[in-house]
Parts: C-alpha cells; structure tokens; sequence
C-alpha cells in the first residue's frame, strides 16, 4: 500500500536539480499525471510534472513529451530537465507565471491564442516523430478514406484548450504536450473552433479565427466536414459513457452546432455510426 504522498516521494529523486525545496503547491490541471506542481527550491522554481514509472498509457505520454520537449522551444516553456528512478518519471520545466487564456468573445487573448496556433503548426517535425500517427479519430471517420483525410506531416499538440493556453504577460505559451502526434495541420486549428463555440462563440466567428492560421486555409473543406463529423460522434459516444460529465455534453453541442453550421449531418448511432 501506498504511504507516502507523490511529493515526499518524488523530491529525494530530485534534489540535484532542484536544491533545497521551500515549497510546493499542486496545480489544478494536469490529471493526466501523477503529480504536477509548481516547486519553489533554491535553483528554481520549476513545473514538476510526474508519473509512477510502469509500462502503460501516462508513462508513455510523459515519454512522448520528454521527447519533444526540445523542439518545443518557440512555443513551449523549457523542459530543463528530467529524472527517471525505478518509481517515479519527472520533468522539470521552467515555471511560468501565468494564467489559462480568454477564450470568449471579445478577449484581447484571442489574437494571441490564434497566433500561437499558427506558430505551433510551423515547428518542424522531428524525425523520431515520424512514427506518431494521429489516429484517434479514424475510428469514428465515416470511411476509411476519410480518416485518409487526418493525415499530414505537421507536429500536433492535440488538447488545444484554455487551460493548456497560458498566458503570460504579451506572450502565450502551449503546455501539456502530453500526446503529440503526427497529422493533417488543420486539426489544431479545428479543435481550437470547437473550444471557442464552447466559449460562446459562434460557429462562424469561432472559423474566423481559425482562419489566421494558415493550415486551416490551405485545408480542403471536405477534410475539415470528416473532421467535424468524427469529433462529433466521438463526443456522442463518449457521453453516453459518461451521461454526468456536463463538459462532454458542452462538447457534444458544440460539435453539433459547428457541423450544423458547416452542413454536415451526422446521424446518431442508432442509424449506424
């Protein structure tokens, strides 16, 4: 049985990077992981982020984001360093002091938000991400061929959302990158459409700003409608798993509202989806 608290564990690990620690305050995002934490010490503070050390899906992730952390730079705070013991995997970041992003209408932060957006569709693919295929969507695309339409060189964050938005300042940076993926360059932009209509955006306003980031206009409007209809029936199904969760339900809305809008339909499950 467990005894200790993530924390106590995890600090001994890394005191060589942090120093003397005189604080630590947990943040209240991150579920993903095990633990993740502003820590305040004598060589930082520093954005802890970490998981139990076992084959599975978060220590996977956490790899995968370890992994890209360099050629995050531009967009990115700094993953400075990282430890890996027989129980425990961490990151260290360099901590930044902001706030999630404005999303609804009218927020000065939407033209940083967009920005960052574009930005994060022009960092090169590294090579060892070649193999990180998006393909959580396929599966909910009407055909196989229109899952086809999911795919493209371009490095994906894959959770455009507020809280992964944070904003510091003038300056906005993604974090979370905890499934990054290889992919069709429109579907960032997509889904920061879908987390603006959430906002209170409309439909329309919501593509408007999509369409600063030049993915989404280079993108083929049949690709964009497979890849409403996918999101939708994604949420439809998700919510019948979870019928409480009143976010999947704002999701599952808005999904309908943006294909209403772009003409889609998508039949419920029930007629063969």
């Amino acid at each position: 049985m467990q005894t200790e608290s993530p924390a106590s564990e995890i600090l001994p690990l890394v005191r060589d990077h942090t120093g003397p620690v005189t604080g630590i305050h947990r943040t209240p995002h991150g579920h993903s992981s095990d633990l993740t934490a502003i820590v305040e010490c004598a060589k930082g503070p520093f954005f802890v982020k970490a998981v139990r050390n076992r084959p599975g899906g978060r220590r996977d992730s956490l790899i995968r984001e370890r992994e890209v952390g360099a050629a995050l730079v531009p967009v990115a705070p700094p993953l400075l360093w990282d430890v890996e013991a027989e129980e425990w995997l961490v990151l260290g970041y360099e901590a930044v002091d902001g706030r999630p992003a404005d999303f609804e209408p009218g927020s000065a932060d939407l033209p940083l938000v967009a920005d960052l957006v574009a930005r994060i569709g022009r960092v090169p693919l590294p090579a060892f991400a070649r193999d990180w295929t998006e393909t959580r969507w396929d599966r909910f695309a009407a055909t196989g061929s229109e899952a086809g339409l999911f795919r493209g060189d371009t490095l994906l964050h894959t959770d455009i959302n507020p809280s992964n938005m944070l904003v510091a300042g003038r300056r906005v940076w993604a974090v979370d990158w905890a499934w990054p993926t290889r992919g069709a360059g429109f579907i960032d932009p997509a889904l920061l459409v879908v987390q603006l209509v959430t906002s209170g955006h409309t439909p329309a306003e919501a593509e408007k700003w999509a369409a600063q980031v030049p993915a989404w206009r280079e993108a083929e409007p049949e690709a964009v409608d497979a890849f409403a209809a996918a999101g939708l029936r994604m949420y439809r199904e998700r919510t019948r798993r979870r019928p409480a969760e009143e976010w999947l339900t704002a999701m599952v809305r808005a999904y309908e509202a943006w294909t209403s809008h772009r003409g889609v339909g998508v039949p419920p499950a029930s007629a063969g989806v």
